[in-house]
Parts: C-alpha cells; sequence; structure tokens
C-alpha cells in the first residue's frame, strides 16, 4: 500500500500529564472475537493549487476535491491481551446503500435492495491495532477504491486514539500533549503536528441510525454517557525556509524552499460504558508556499497549496440500521 497517503495525522500521543482529583476512567473498548460494529463515515476534501512556472511543475501536488461517504462494517477477528492494553485483529467490509451512503464503481446506479449490503465486489481489509495504537499488518488497502481508502484511513485513525491514553484510562480534566511528523508526503521536510488533547468533560451520547433514503438520526438506543476529548494542534517547521528539501526530492536531483502551516481540531466521544467510539469529528486546515526547482537553481515552480478537510465518524446501531 501507498505508505505516503498512510495515516491521518491524530494515531500518537506520546506524553501525559497527570492533573485534577477525579478517577481515571478505562476507555479502551471492551472487544471480543466475533463482535461486529457498524460506522458512518463521512469525508470532504478540498486542495487548490496555484502554480507559476514556464516549466512543467516535476512532483508538484495536484488539486483535488473529495467527498467520501461510507458504511463501514467491522468484524473482530481476534483479541490478544497478555498485559496492558489489548492488541486486536479485524477485518473491515464496507456496505452498500441505494443512497449511495457507500463508494460506488464509476456509472454505478446502486443495489436494488432496500437494506445495506455488503460491497458486492466482495473486497475487505485486514488490519491489526496494537496496544501502542499502531496500526500494523494492512491488508486489502490497495484493492479498495480512492474513497474508501479515504473512509477507512478516517476510521481506523478515531477508532484507535483510545489505545493512545496513558494506561487506556484518564482523568476528567487531563490533558496530554504531543509531536507527529506529517506523514503525507509533503514537498518540505522537516514538518509536525504539535498536539494537545483535553478531557473536557462527559456528556450524554448514543448510537445514530441511517433510513434507507439516507436521512441520518439518533438511534432508538438505550442512554448512554461519553467521554469528551478535545484534541487541537498546529502544524510546525523545523526545517529552514531556504532549503527544506525532503530526501526523495533530493533523489530526483531537486530543491525545494518555502514556508507551511495548518490547524486540526478533533472531537471524539468514547462511551463510558463499552469503550466503544460514538462520534468523532475533525476539521483541518493547511497552507504551503513552495518553491521547487532543480539543485542548480534552474526550471523553478513556485506554487501555493491551500487545504480544508472535514471528517465525521459515526456508530450506528445495527438492531435500527435494517428497518425500512
Amino acid at each position: 500500500m501507498n505508505r505516503k497517503s498512510q495515516w491521518i495525522p491524530g494515531l500518537f500521543l506520546l506524553a501525559a500529564t497527570l492533573g485534577g482529583g477525579n478517577k481515571l476512567v478505562e476507555l479502551l473498548p471492551k472487544l471480543q472475537p466475533g463482535q461486529t460494529v457498524i460506522y458512518l463515515i463521512h469525508f470532504q476534501s478540498d486542495k487548490a493549487v496555484k502554480t507559476e512556472s514556464k516549466v512543467v511543475a516535476p512532483m508538484a501536488p495536484d488539486a483535488a476535491q473529495i467527498d467520501a461517504h461510507g458504511l463501514l462494517r467491522i468484524e473482530v477477528l481476534e483479541v490478544q491481551q497478555p498485559t496492558g492494553k489489548a492488541t486486536i485483529h479485524a477485518r473491515g467490509q464496507f456496505l452498500t446503500l441505494d443512497s449511495g451512503l457507500a463508494a460506488k464503481e464509476p456509472n454505478d446506479k446502486g443495489s436494488k435492495g432496500n437494506f445495506p449490503q455488503v460491497d458486492p465486489t466482495g473486497k475487505t481489509i485486514e488490519f491489526t491495532i496494537s496496544s501502542s495504537g499502531a496500526v500494523s499488518n494492512v491488508k486489502g488497502f490497495d484493492s479498495l477504491l480512492p474513497e474508501q481508502q479515504q473512509a477507512w484511513q478516517q476510521w481506523v485513525s478515531r477508532f484507535a486514539v483510545a489505545w493512545t491514553l496513558p494506561a487506556g484510562a484518564a482523568k476528567l480534566g487531563e490533558k496530554w500533549k504531543s509531536e507527529e511528523s506529517e506523514q503525507l508526503g509533503a514537498p518540505l521536510s522537516g514538518l509536525h503536528w504539535e498536539r494537545e488533547s483535553t478531557y473536557v468533560k462527559d456528556a450524554p451520547c448514543q448510537p445514530m441510525q441511517v433510513s434507507i433514503a439516507g436521512d441520518v438520526s439518533p438511534a432508538n438506543a438505550p442512554p448512554d454517557t461519553c467521554a469528551v476529548l478535545l484534541t487541537t494542534a498546529k502544524l510546525r517547521q523545523k526545517s529552514s525556509s531556504k532549503d527544506a528539501t525532503p530526501e526523495e526530492f533530493r533523489l530526483h536531483d531537486l530543491r525545494t524552499t518555502g514556508t507551511a502551516k495548518g490547524t486540526n481540531e478533533i472531537i471524539t466521544y468514547i462511551s463510558l460504558k463499552t469503550g466503544l467510539l460514538v462520534r468523532a469529528t475533525e476539521e483541518t486546515t493547511q497552507f504551503m508556499d513552495v518553491v521547487v526547482a532543480k539543485t542548480d537553481g534552474s526550471n523553478g515552480v513556485h506554487y501555493n497549496v491551500d487545504a480544508k478537510s472535514h471528517a465525521e465518524v459515526l456508530l450506528l446501531n445495527q438492531t435500527s440500521l435494517y428497518k425500512p
């Protein structure tokens, strides 16, 4: 699979600072082999690129718009927990709806059925979430449609957050700070996200239900309470703006200069009863002002990249999912 576009920032929180006098709350999902859960994922992004050049820009980013929806069914295959946090191995498969909530092949008119069905192509993705929250042993990613890849990446980055909490637990009011390298193959080196996460409150929550028409509403399910985590981040640049060339650009006899900045906000709801991710929303903005040229300074290309994205992940009530 393409490692450059693999994981959306937010999977690894490194350090914790204890605070408050509240008791620790276990937030890891309580999973069993054979258990299934279904999530609705919506991911939108808009990347605009302005280029100033008299030559073809080598390795320059492309403008793109993505609007990906997905109904993702997750089956837990194995749970290992000798000590500490559990390691899980699971399989994901997208469901289809007439409303188009799942990504479709080009010119696909949707199924004739009146309830969600598994993707008729039979494509699945298997993966492991380790006790550290790292996602590994991913199989089947490349066989998914691009929109499905985006949807799965959004789901797994939000679902695995609970593993990154210290000991899988947290106190109300507790904060964590972290630093993580930008993983999306940017043309500037030394980019990293500085994050701060806070367990801000407990709040009522519940799974959702989706109609055949695609309408989403609260499910008729027993009330639940969720821990609400707020994560804010800023994109920083460690490299010099006068020479921020990544190694892969040097291998192509290129040199990059410029600056980048960005912001990210994630709100996560985790059930205090089951430890499952119930809801998560993410807003991201990024801007880059970059010049790519040959190492001798010739054939310079100046471009600006302005990108925004919005994502939402919702747990669905499976008993109400199939009702007309």
